[in-house]
């Protein structure tokens, strides 16, 4: 199979199920940053790091894609695509939760970086927020999975949560931000 098919030369894409939009469409425009997504998670994934956050990182590149494909579906079609499930939200909680457990509380915020993994996590948080505001906007005019949303809400919380867990196990400087008043 080739790669390319030169059907999308004059600017139109195909979304699942055959309908043709302009590329520039915010459907594409949604998925498109959940793939840009997924490949800094991939930057992360590709790191120094324990075998533990290798798995979550893993788990959290193939719902990405999920999420891709539900994005990538033309809401009217038939056909069957993958699912995002409370399960794949409550994932994300529950690793929250056990690295939040084992770092000190936050008392304010904190300057992104320390080191290289903990900037493309704050990198990855970002992009993660800016995916959300997408798919919250594209709510607006088309039926979402309010799941989809919720996901990408968790998931910067865990790229937050992961950058500070990040920081202590490299034992990187955390820098409070400290307003100028």
């Amino acid at each position: 199979m080739k790669v390319y098919t030169r059907k999308g030369d004059k600017g139109e894409t195909s979304l699942i199920g055959g309908r043709r939009v302009p590329k520039y469409a915010l459907r594409i425009e949604t998925y498109g940053t959940v793939d840009e997504l997924n490949s800094h998670i991939g930057l992360i994934r590709d790191q120094d790091l324990n075998d533990d956050h290798v798995t979550v990182l893993l788990e959290i590149q193939d719902r990405l894609f999920t999420i891709g494909a539900i994005l990538a579906s033309d809401p009217s079609s038939k056909m069957k695509i993958p699912e995002l499930h409370d399960a794949d939200i409550a994932y994300l909680e529950e690793s929250i939760d056990k690295m939040d457990a084992e770092l000190e509380p936050m008392r304010s915020f904190v300057l992104p970086g320390g080191n290289t993994t903990v900037s493309f996590c704050h990198i990855a948080r970002c992009v993660c927020r800016r995916s959300e505001r997408l798919v919250i906007e594209l709510s607006h005019s088309e039926e979402i999975d309010e799941k989809v949303i919720a996901y990408l809400n968790r998931l910067s919380d865990y790229l937050f949560v992961l950058s500070r867990k990040l920081t202590s196990e490299t034992g990187a400087t955390e820098i409070p931000w400290t307003p100028r008043m």
